[in-house]
C-alpha cells in the first residue's frame, strides 16, 4: 500500500513511519517541520520505500501533487500545543481545521479514499461520564484544540457520507515515549535539570490523566485500519488506568533520584483548557483485539530514559 502521511516527521507520525516501512509498505511524508525533525527520520531515508517532501497543509497544489498515487492518507499534522491556545486562536484553526479540510480537498483530486485522523480526548471538555465513550454527550468545548479537532472529525464525516470515503478518527488519550517533544515529561525533566531542588507545578497535582506508550498507540491505529469495516470508524484509544500528576512527579523524580520541594500553582487546571479528569473507555478497539503492553508507570519512565539519552531534544523543543 502507498500511504501519504503528514506530520510525518513529528512525534507520533515519525513512529508511524517506521512501523509502515517495517511492514511493507511504500510511504510519503509531507511535513513543514514546524514541530517535527528530520533526525526522526533517520531510520526512514534509508529505505527506498520512503519519501520525503517539504511541504505545509496550508497550500492545497502542493499538497495535492504530494498526494498523487496515495492509496491511503494519515493525517497526522497539527498544532498539539494546547496549553497556548488562548494566545493564538487562529494557529489552532488554521493548522487543525483547515489543513483537515485541504487534506480532505486533495484526496478529492487524487482519487483517495480512506483516511485516518489522529484527534484526542481533549474533544469530551470536562465530561460527566467516566470513562468516558466515544457516544458521550459533548459537553462545552474547554479547549481552543480540542474545537479545532473536534471541527475536523465534523469534515471527515461530512466527506465520507458525501463522497464516499472512509474514515478512522482516533481519540488519543496523552502519548508519550520515543521521540517525545513535549508534554509534562519533558517539562518536569527540564525544570529539574536546571533545578533539582525545586519543581513548579502547574495545578494542584491532583489532575487525573491517561497517558499511553507510543508503540501501543501505533499498534491500535493499525489494527483498526485493518479490521474496522465501517464508513466512519471512531475509537478512543488509551489505558485502563489513570494516574495524578503527583503520581507522575513521584516516578520521575524517584528515578533520577531527586527529592524536590513541589511548588503548586493551585487550582484544579493548569491553565484553560486543562480537563482535570482524562478517563476514555476504548471497549470498541479492545473488541477489535487490542490491548496496551506498557502501563502508565513503564511508558513515563520508558519516556525519561530516552529525553535522557537524547538531550538534543530539550535543545530543539525548549
Amino acid at each position: 500500500m502507498r500511504v501519504l502521511v503528514t506530520g510525518g516527521a513529528g512525534f507520533i507520525g515519525s513512529n508511524l513511519v517506521d512501523r509502515l516501512l517495517e511492514n511493507g509498505h511504500t510511504v510519503v511524508v509531507y511535513d513543514n517541520f514546524s514541530t517535527g525533525h528530520e533526525r526522526f527520520l533517520e531510520k526512514a531515508l534509508q529505505s527506498p520505500h520512503f519519501k520525503l517532501i517539504r511541504g505545509d497543509t496550508l497550500e492545497l497544489d502542493e499538497l495535492t501533487l504530494a498526494m498523487k498515487g496515495a492509496e491511503f492518507v494519515f493525517h497526522m499534522a497539527a498544532n498539539a500545543d494546547v496549553r497556548f491556545g488562548t494566545d493564538h486562536p487562529k494557529k489552532d484553526f488554521e493548522q487543525n481545521t483547515m489543513a483537515t479540510f485541504n487534506v480532505l480537498e486533495a484526496m478529492r483530486a487524487t482519487g483517495v479514499r480512506r483516511i485516518a485522523f489522529t484527534s484526542t480526548g481533549s474533544i469530551y471538555g470536562e465530561p460527566d461520564i467516566f470513562p468516558t465513550p466515544e457516544n458521550a454527550p459533548f459537553p462545552v468545548q474547554t479547549s481552543l484544540y480540542g474545537a479545532s479537532k473536534l471541527a475536523g472529525e465534523g469534515l471527515i464525516e461530512a466527506y465520507c457520507e458525501g463522497f464516499g470515503f472512509q474514515g478512522y478518527i482516533f481519540r488519543f488519550v496523552s502519548v508519550l515515549g520515543e521521540r517525545y517533544t513535549h508534554g509534562h515529561v519533558l517539562d518536569f525533566y527540564r525544570s529539574l535539570l536546571s533545578n533539582p531542588d525545586e519543581l513548579r507545578v502547574l495545578g494542584d497535582g491532583h489532575q487525573r490523566k491517561s497517558y499511553l506508550y507510543i508503540n501501543d498507540c501505533i499498534d491500535a491505529m493499525l489494527l483498526a485500519i485493518g479490521t474496522a469495516r465501517d464508513r466512519v470508524n471512531i475509537l478512543n484509544i488509551g489505558t485502563d488506568e489513570y494516574c495524578e500528576v503527583n503520581d507522575s512527579i513521584g516516578w520521575i523524580t524517584e528515578h533520577l533520584g531527586l527529592k524536590p520541594k513541589l511548588i503548586y500553582t493551585g487550582g484544579k487546571r493548569g491553565w484553560v483548557g486543562d480537563s482535570p479528569f482524562i478517563f476514555l473507555e476504548c471497549e470498541k478497539i479492545r473488541f477489535l483485539g487490542w490491548l496496551p503492553k506498557l502501563s502508565i508507570h513503564e511508558g513515563i519512565i520508558r519516556t525519561l530514559k530516552y529525553l535522557k539519552a537524547n538531550s538534543w531534544v530539550l535543545e530543539a523543543y525548549s
